[in-house]
Formats: C-alpha cells, sequence, structure tokens
C-alpha cells in the first residue's frame, strides 16, 4: 500500500531553489533531500509557471484568449481586404 507524504509549502519553496541554484542534477538533489524525483521536478514546473503568470507583462488567461481571437479576426480581415483589392482592381480594369 502506497503512502502519501504531505510536505509544507516551505519545505517545496527551499527544495525547488536548492535544484536550481545547485549545479547538480535535479535527481541527486531529490535523492538528497528525500523526495521522489518527479515530484521535485513538478514542484520545478509549477514554479516557473507561475513566474511566468506573474511576470511583468503577461497575460492572464482571459487576456491570451482575447488575443488569440483578435489574431484570428486580424488574418481574416487582412484577408478580405486583399480579396476586395484584387476585385477593385479587376473591376477598374474592366471599366476602361
Amino acid at each position: 500500500m502506497k503512502t502519501t507524504t504531505s510536505y509544507t509549502e516551505e519545505f517545496r519553496q527551499r527544495a525547488v531553489q536548492l535544484a536550481e541554484e545547485s549545479s547538480q542534477p535535479v535527481g541527486v538533489t531529490a535523492r538528497e533531500l528525500g523526495v521522489n524525483e518527479s515530484t521535485l521536478h513538478t514542484w520545478i514546473n509549477k514554479r516557473r509557471r507561475q513566474q511566468r503568470s506573474t511576470a511583468p507583462g503577461a497575460l492572464s488567461a482571459e487576456g491570451s484568449a482575447e488575443l488569440d481571437r483578435l489574431r484570428k479576426e486580424n488574418k481574416r480581415l487582412r484577408e478580405e481586404r486583399e480579396i476586395l483589392k484584387k476585385a477593385a482592381a479587376y473591376f477598374a480594369r474592366e471599366s476602361l
């Protein structure tokens, strides 16, 4: 039967800090701390995601979705503009 170990948030933060500042592989740091290597990797990845999301200029989930929507709309509008340019040139040439 597996038992789950609960680690304090302070322990997790210190473990991630130690792993990032150390020149040794994450696996070695995990073994020294008595933590599963994949667990330590999970903590490291979580911290990196949090840092990216709180970085200056970072977008929230809503902001990112809005940006994607606006990019798609911008692409569609550019395509429509090109079609209209070609149509205008065709009809201008035809009327001469």
